[in-house]
């Protein structure tokens, strides 16, 4: 709940595990320096995403990898290059449609401002305005009186725009240096931006017995905490293990994963290649780790909901609290196969943890996840798993209490191999 609540972009995410990292005897190494073969736990930055991993002493050039894969981006509202805007009186931000959000979950709350901001000098700073700052105000009942019985329909250009103050003097450059006084910056010194919205309510426990947790960026941040934690404790143990675990977040999942920091690009592929060579490695060497390494791809999944059950397929109702998910459709939206299945079973066996199934109902479109990607790219075994939410892709979402503890003790047995 901390870690969702100190994450409201893709940017603080990954400083975050890499500060979790960090007291774990992990240290950032730069892509732009040369790379040594010792032992240990190292991580790499890049915007949204990191990858980090630990080489057990005496570790082969071909030992394989384990990977946790994960993602750091959420659908949301992101502001524009011309921020500034406004009309009748009231002044608002431009902002543009991430992903895809359920629209309606950010209608008339209390929301933030964070994001990365981009110096003259190439440098970045991390900004979060984490008060009431803006909201989208959404049309009274009075005019639209056929709201509730026709239902909700939003203009994606028109309705979304949050106000976030008064004035008819709207001038450029009012919302970025707002934000250079918040973050102690001169005037004019911010060139670039990446900033987006966030509900500032906090996570919560909810329920008579406090057996829920509900609050935003479940999908995915759940997992990359998950997947941090579980790195953490397997390279703390020193234990003698027979592959290399490795955590992997990328950016941009929400929108297609194609970028530099997205599982689509050459990342993941560009720092496990490195690590084999920084080894002493050849090809031959690389192909072999490459041939042993399987990925367990978490994102989140879809537990039945009470509401809308015949929405599920009819013999699959995941149930919150039941234990992680194994992700599975035939037309490879997820990269689960028969041997993938064994993989994951037999570490939720070792961690004694429960773990359920999941497939979409067969007249709904299934979604689809880093893990296709990763197997298609990468030519390793993937395996698609997650945790059970409901309201995904909402503003703030809901998970069992229980589930992400779940899910890190099954990712801290798959990587302690």
């Amino acid at each position: 709940m901390s870690f969702l609540a100190a994450s409201p972009t893709p940017y603080h995410a990954v400083a975050n595990a890499a500060e979790r990292l960090e007291k774990a005897g992990f240290r950032q190494v730069a892509e732009t320096d040369a790379w040594d073969g010792t032992a240990g736990g190292k991580y790499v930055l890049r915007g949204g995403a990191i990858i980090a991993w630990y080489v057990p002493e005496g570790a082969a050039a071909h030992t394989p990898f384990r990977i946790v894969g994960a993602h750091t981006d959420s659908p949301n509202l992101r502001v524009k290059p011309r921020p500034d805007s406004g009309t009748h009186g009231w002044r608002q931000v431009a902002v543009e449609i991430y992903g895809g959000p359920l629209l309606n979950s950010w209608l008339d709350r209390d929301l933030g401002l964070a994001g990365r901001l981009t110096l003259r000098d190439g440098s970045t700073r991390l900004v979060d305005v984490d008060r009431p700052l803006l909201r989208v105000p959404q049309l009274a009942v009075h005019l639209d009186r056929t709201v509730n019985s026709d239902g909700l329909k939003l203009d994606k250009q028109r309705h979304m725009q949050p106000v976030w103050g008064l004035g008819d003097d709207i001038r450029d450059g009012d919302l970025i240096a707002f934000l250079e006084e918040t973050a102690g910056l001169p005037s004019g010194e911010v060139t670039g931006w990446d900033l987006m919205v966030h509900s500032v309510e906090p996570p919560a426990y909810l329920g008579r017995d406090r057996e829920l947790v509900a609050g935003p960026r479940m999908d995915n941040l759940l997992s990359v905490h998950a997947g941090t934690a579980a790195l953490a404790a397997v390279a703390g143990r020193g234990a003698d293990l027979s592959c290399i675990p490795v955590l992997a977040a990328f950016d941009h999942e929400e929108n297609g994963s194609q970028s530099d920091t997205g599982a689509d690009g050459p990342l993941l592929g560009g720092v496990l290649e490195r690590s084999v060579y920084a080894r002493g490695g050849t090809y031959e060497d690389r192909a072999r780790a490459f041939a042993g390494t399987v990925c367990l791809s978490s994102d989140t999944g879809h537990a039945v909901h009470p509401n809308y059950a015949e929405r599920h397929d009819p013999t699959h109702h995941p149930r919150v609290d039941g234990g992680p998910l194994l992700k599975v459709n035939v037309n490879n939206r997820y990269a689960t196969d028969g041997s993938g299945r064994s993989v994951f079973a037999a570490a939720c066996d070792k961690a004694d943890v429960p773990f359920q199934s999941f497939v979409s109902n067969n007249a709904m479109p299934c979604g689809t996840t880093i893990g296709p990607i990763t197997a298609a790219r990468h030519g390793i075994r993937t395996v698609d798993i997650g945790v059970a939410i409901l309201s995904m892709h909402s503003a703030r979402e809901l998970c069992g209490a229980n589930d992400p503890y779940l899910l890190a003790n099954a990712l801290l047995a798959f990587l302690d191999e």
